[in-house]
């Protein structure tokens, strides 16, 4: 089973200023080789404290100097807010080359209405965005060239300098929450990456349509899916729930202010419509119940019931790989270190036993 480490880059720390916030990340992430994790990822999002990962490429890196063998991932470059394709190819080749090909590649579509407007690209056009660009990149990364005649993104064909050193096979995420999307994913050959929000049988049907994609184009099993959640692991049960708690609460309210998950306008929306679902499923059980759901379905408490949560999950949909969120919701960073280096030291090996 492979572990990631997830940045999102969050400041609601008291008393700390957001460049502090910026040094401590990336201290705290740099651990993540030490530790024992596979992989350090960054999310992309702008303009509010809710996340200010807002170049993962620039962070990753940054944290491919500081260490030597640790995967580096994208979770995610956001296509429909590049307006040049070529850019992302020529990045991503850059820094294969200075870390020996130890970036992966993960493309998102975005969500967030305030980050869309800022940047002043529709929403309804994210889909053909997200699309055109991703095939581009796909493409250039096998060819070394990169060239397209769509309607977002013409380009005339470019050699790509550096020269790719390996193309996006077997190294390829996408993001997906919808049901479309996730078909989508499968048909473009990324493995699919999914942020636990709800019970797993909830996700079930999302994973099931990735792999009909998948299976449909490729004519193979899909790559197994990579869950992403929230976790804080102590081995005081008393002391892991109350810190949980805490800082789950106060995150999983950024979350909904950030995305406005509890407004209906996505339906309005061409794209987006399946989240009207999520919005009158959240209003019907109301803000505090929402928000311990939520809780209830991700990572936390000592080793073992961290262990049991992951097992469960694999009951549902199988084998899955897991990138852990460990810093967020104004966690101190000394609490923050804690975590990991107990998620290191009894929940990696015993994950690493799965078969």
């Amino acid at each position: 089973m492979k572990i990631g480490y997830m940045m999102m880059m969050a400041n609601m720390h008291e008393n700390i200023s957001d460049a502090e916030m910026v040094r401590e990340e990336m201290r705290v992430a740099e651990l993540a080789e030490e530790i024992g994790y596979d992989s350090i990822w960054c999310a992309e999002h702008h303009f509010e404290s809710y996340s200010m990962a807002v170049d993962n490429l620039q962070i990753l890196t940054w944290l491919g100097a500081r260490t030597k063998n640790i995967m580096l991932g994208s979770a995610a470059i956001i296509l429909p807010w590049w307006t040049q394709p070529i850019r992302i190819v020529e990045k991503i080749a850059t820094l294969d080359a200075m870390t020996n090909g130890r970036f992966l590649i993960g493309l998102g579509r975005g969500l967030a209405r305030n980050e869309f407007e800022a940047f002043g690209i529709p929403m309804e056009e994210t889909r053909g965005r997200f699309d055109e660009a991703a095939q581009m990149i796909v493409k250039a990364l096998e060819t070394g060239y990169i060239e397209g005649d769509g309607p977002y993104f013409p380009q005339k064909r470019t050699e790509i300098k550096p020269a790719p050193q390996q193309s996006a096979k077997d190294r390829l995420y996408a993001v997906s929450m919808s049901p479309e999307s996730c078909k989508i994913v499968g048909e473009l050959g990324a493995r699919l990456m999914c942020f636990v929000q709800f019970d797993m049988h909830a996700h079930k049907s999302n994973i099931d349509r990735y792999r009909d994609g998948f299976k449909e184009v490729h004519g193979k099993d899909a790559p197994s899916p990579l869950l992403l959640d929230f976790c804080y692991c102590d081995e005081d049960a008393g002391l892991a729930e109350e810190r949980a708690r805490k800082y789950l609460a106060a995150n999983y309210l950024s979350i909904l202010q950030h995305y406005e998950f509890m407004e209906d306008y996505h339906k309005e929306i061409k794209g987006y419509e399946t989240y009207e679902k999520s919005a009158n499923f959240l209003n019907s059980m109301g803000l505090e119940k929402a928000v311990d759901d939520y809780i209830s379905h991700q990572a936390w408490g000592t080793p073992q019931q961290v262990l049991d949560k992951l097992e469960a999950r694999r009951s549902v949909i199988g084998d899955y790989e897991w990138n852990s969120i460990v810093s967020y919701g104004g966690m101190p960073f000394d609490q923050v270190e804690g975590s990991m280096r107990t998620i290191g030291k009894h929940v990696l090996p015993e994950l690493r036993a799965w078969k």
